[in-house]
């Protein structure tokens, strides 16, 4: 049984708290990690400390600290202190703490901290509730989100707030935060004899992806189910560390900016010639996230086309086959179609020049003068067009040596313009060499 002091030389009993929830630290000294915004003489330590907060947005993972450093906040601050959460709260709850936050008789102040949880899922209802009371001082705003703010929160609010971002703890941290556990009496496991491999702190702390709830809800499941030894010790071993902690916590939220990230450090790795490894290694954090097999398809069908190009036309036709692939297998086999296309996708010499081409060709036909059809090329087959004279002069290409006939194929006011740049890359080096002996030959 722990119990834990309290006024007048009571005890309270904590036994049925989770660990996570009895080692959060109550003071700024006590808290783990985000040296970078909570170091000494770092800005919101000092704000903190001189009790001069303005509203804020702690943004990062799941079990960096964000609820955790609010609640010191509320400790380390002469103001009240309010939560809400985004999900349960509404524009009633918010008006009513802004009333009692103006009382000057209970709250001489007239301003409250108000901790917003899950702040990313206020709707905007209740964002536009907040936003007087922000904007006024009634409210020192402290919102806490694992979505990327800048995409989620009314600009509106984002603009009178300041923004914080929490990384994941650090190994170090990690560490620091299990031998704190292990030797604390008062909140951790220090009143148990407890003794753990090096090898199994290594384990829990690589499979936590930094997030210190996962650390110790690892460490109490070991403590809990691992029967002390004759001399009473309860030895933690790294085969008991591994059972405790099956699977790594990976983070990535289908919905949310993690996601746009993982993907868009796949996209990237495949656009690089030569980078099969990292292409490999983004593909296997989507596939292990449960990222349908057809969303990764289409990302590899578009690298295909717009960063492979002309350079390999077979990529797309590989891409496109795969896409058609993975609707017929499904799970796990896809897994090796999405891998083959990848590959050839970032082993591909690459070349843009399509993607290039047809942008500025639509940001001219968008923006410029850009005149009728050759009279040369339009139809004459429909009724009357032959009268007037479309068609006339006209050279059929297969007429002529290799298939090429001299003729107006652009209006006369794009006549000179040219939009595709071949690059000496892959099958596309060969395109370029015969286009510009062409364009040579035109000029003189």
């Amino acid at each position: 049984m722990i119990l834990k002091q309290i006024d007048k030389g009571g005890l309270q009993m904590i036994t049925n708290m989770p660990l996570a929830a009895r080692m959060r630290p109550e003071t700024l000294e006590e808290f783990i990690g985000q040296e970078h915004i909570v170091g000494k003489n770092r800005l919101l330590y000092r704000a903190i400390k001189a009790d001069r907060l303005t509203s804020a947005i702690f943004y990062g993972p799941p079990g960096t600290g964000k609820t955790t450093l609010a609640k010191i906040i509320s400790k380390e601050t002469q103001y009240p202190f309010k939560q809400l959460n985004a999900v349960s709260a509404g524009v009633k709850e918010i008006r009513e703490i802004a009333q009692e936050a103006r009382n000057y008789l209970l709250n001489p102040k007239g301003k409250v901290i108000l901790f917003f949880d899950e702040i990313h899922r206020l709707n905007k209802g209740q964002q536009d509730a907040l936003l007087p009371y922000v904007e006024d001082g009634t409210f020192i705003l402290i919102g806490a989100t694992t979505e990327n703010p800048y995409f989620e929160v009314n600009k509106a609010l984002l603009s009178r707030s300041t923004i914080f971002r929490f990384h994941p703890l650090t190994d170090e941290d990690l560490k620091k935060l299990i031998y704190t556990c292990l030797n604390s009496k008062e909140k951790g496991l220090g009143n148990q004899k407890i003794e753990i491999e090096p090898e199994a702190v290594d384990h829990i702390i690589r499979m936590s992806e930094g997030d210190a709830r996962a650390v110790l809800n690892a460490l109490e499941l070991a403590a809990l189910t691992t029967p002390p030894n004759a001399d009473g010790v309860i030895f933690i071993t790294l085969e008991v560390a591994q059972e405790c902690v099956q699977q790594k916590a990976i983070r990535y939220d289908k919905d949310g900016d993690n996601h746009y990230d993982v993907v868009s450090a796949f996209i990237k790795s495949m656009r690089n010639y030569m980078e099969p490894d990292a292409v490999l290694h983004w593909l296997a954090r989507m596939i292990e996230s449960g990222e349908k097999p057809e969303f990764i398809a289409r990302r590899i069908i578009i690298a295909a086309a717009e960063d492979v190009g002309m350079a390999n036309p077979a990529a797309l036709q590989v891409a496109v086959a795969a896409a058609q692939a993975v609707k017929m297998v499904g799970w796990p086999e896809s897994r090796i179609i999405l891998a083959m296309a990848a590959l050839m996708v970032a082993c591909s010499p690459k070349s843009n020049s399509a993607c290039v081409g047809i942008d500025k060709a639509l940001e001219d036909v968008r923006n410029k003068k850009i005149g009728e059809v050759p009279i040369n090329l339009r139809d004459s087959h429909y009724p009357g067009a032959a009268q007037l004279g479309h068609g006339k002069g006209y050279k059929y290409s297969h007429d002529y040596p290799g298939g090429r006939a001299e003729q107006p194929y652009m209006p006369d006011e794009l006549k000179d313009v040219q939009y595709y740049f071949p690059k000496n890359s892959g099958a596309e080096a060969r395109i370029k060499e015969r286009l510009e002996q062409i364009l040579k030959s035109k000029r003189k």
